[in-house]
């Protein structure tokens, strides 16, 4: 159940009208987006930057939505990982299988190794204390670039913010969410918890 009453669809149009592009495709627009209306500014600003770090660059967007899954597993939000790995696969176009197979990625012949460098990172990353090494760093610039391991580190840092929202407003999820979860992550251990 929400910790702050989320501010209705109308509302929240009226104070970040470039959300309608969401709607109009179908999408649903979060229920941590609803939430954070309570601060246009706030909002107004995290779109872009959310965007910049998620869609430009590099580094695969699907690759991005794992590794914010992962890392979002690492620190606990189940909020977070509902929504990754459901935009993982609608948004980003990664396969059912490699979603459901990413906390296996050390194992899994799904991932290759410069995946497994950015996975790990997340994995390690997420938790507290942090337990990032300079030997990760080593392992990342086997495969990627420093701009690459800019926006690795800046999926991670992004999710920081995002997991500490979700998790402390418990944040409720939205029904195609949940489903997704339900079908695809609820064999690793992913429950719906205070979300629902």
């Amino acid at each position: 159940m929400n910790r702050v009453t989320p501010l209705d669809t109308q509302d929240v149009l009226e104070v970040a009208p470039h959300l309608q592009a969401l709607v109009d495709r179908g999408g649903t627009i979060p229920t941590s987006l609803h939430v954070l209306a309570r601060r246009p500014a706030v909002l107004n600003a995290f779109g872009p930057f959310f965007n910049s770090i998620m869609t430009e660059g590099g580094v695969p967007n699907g690759l991005k939505q794992l590794i914010a899954h992962v890392v979002s597993r690492s620190a606990g939000c189940l909020y977070c990982q509902a929504h990754t790995g459901h935009f993982a696969h609608t948004l980003a176009g990664e396969s059912f299988e490699r979603v459901e197979a990413v906390w296996a990625f050390e194992t899994s012949e799904l991932f290759n190794e410069a995946e497994r460098a950015a996975l790990r990172l997340a994995r390690d990353s997420g938790i507290q204390p942090n337990s990032a090494t300079d030997e990760h760093f080593d392992e990342l610039k086997r495969y990627w670039s420093e701009s690459e391991i800019v926006e690795i580190v800046s999926v991670i840092s992004m999710f920081g913010f995002l997991n500490r929202f979700n998790d402390t407003l418990a944040n409720e999820l939205e029904p195609d969410a949940v489903q997704f979860s339900d079908a695809h992550l609820a064999q690793s251990g992913w429950t719906v918890g205070k979300h629902g």
